[in-house]
């Protein structure tokens, strides 16, 4: 099976990287940018120099691109050239209903589409230890666990066409909530002395322990924000999941709070900082 991969970015070319060191065939890589694309031609990858060359090249064809525009845009490019001899999974975050619009354009060539998007950032996709929730018919995922599988150990279908990515959604803005009860409480305990280091191994011995808090402690503590994962995709995503709760008649006041953190972080100009650097935003509130 020859698989080609479309989008190259900061998760994107650690994936297609495992791709490549992993399966016995050939893979051939595109993104927008000519130098992302030769890096992963120096890992063994065939460039091309479209999505749509991909897409006549590939039998399994995978998007890992920025947003739901983007998708549609890979779509418009691909379509003619898909039929039932071709797969195609989106490995994006973006709008549920948007990909579920777009899996029943592909069906229509014959061709099968699934929604994979994928949860932890930059060092899991690295190891090949991603987590991926898939949306899908139950013989299409078959028949890409093995290929899913270079890039993720845990990896689990929800169901049919867009229900991987309302998965995605759900974890993505509980995290945002998690992170958002982490900022206010570290910040309420640095104002009063206690360090991040500190504050993180005392909340270890309760029930407030939880993995952002301890993947995060020490780049916190440094204020080292090189991203493993931005806060303008956060920001994105925080936001479809509000789109999502109005669709569903669900009030979300919570997540609407964590919305206006990532609002406020992208008016200061932190989108492309890491997602924990949302706590800079926090530090600097002042009491009403």
């Amino acid at each position: 099976m020859k698989i080609g991969f479309i989008g190259l970015g900061i998760m994107g070319s650690a994936m297609c990287a495992n791709i490549i060191r992993k399966h016995d065939d050939e893979v051939y890589v595109f993104d927008a940018l000519k130098e992302k694309t030769d890096l992963l031609v120096k890992e063994g990858g065939i460039g091309c120099t479209s999505a749509k060359e991909v897409a006549e090249k590939a039998d399994l064809i995978i998007t890992m691109v920025p947003k739901s525009a983007h998708v549609e845009a890979v779509k418009e490019e691909i379509l003619e050239v898909l039929d039932e001899t071709k797969i195609w999974i989106d490995m994006s975050t973006i709008d549920p209903d948007v990909s579920v619009k777009i899996s029943e354009e592909v069906k229509k060539t014959g061709a099968a589409f699934l929604d994979a998007p994928v949860v932890k950032s930059r060092p899991a996709a690295e190891a090949g230890k991603l987590g991926i929730y898939v949306g899908c018919e139950e013989k299409d995922y078959e028949k890409v666990l093995p290929v899913l599988s270079y890039m993720g150990e845990n990896i689990i279908r929800m169901g049919d066409n867009g229900k991987g990515l309302v998965m995605k959604i759900c974890h993505n803005a509980l995290v945002s909530q998690i992170q958002n009860g982490v900022n206010e409480t570290s910040s309420l305990a640095a104002k009063n002395g206690i360090d991040i280091l500190t504050f993180a191994k005392a909340i270890s011995y309760g029930g407030g322990q939880n993995f952002y808090l301890d993947s995060k402690k020490d780049v916190i503590a440094r204020e080292d924000f090189t991203t493993a994962f931005s806060i303008a995709n956060m920001h994105k995503d925080v936001h479809i999941c509000l789109d999502l709760a109005k669709q569903s008649n669900l009030d979300m006041p919570g997540e609407a709070n964590a919305a206006r953190v990532y609002d406020e972080a992208m008016e200061k100009g932190y989108g492309n900082e890491d997602f924990s650097a949302t706590v800079k935003v926090v530090r600097g509130r002042k009491a009403c």
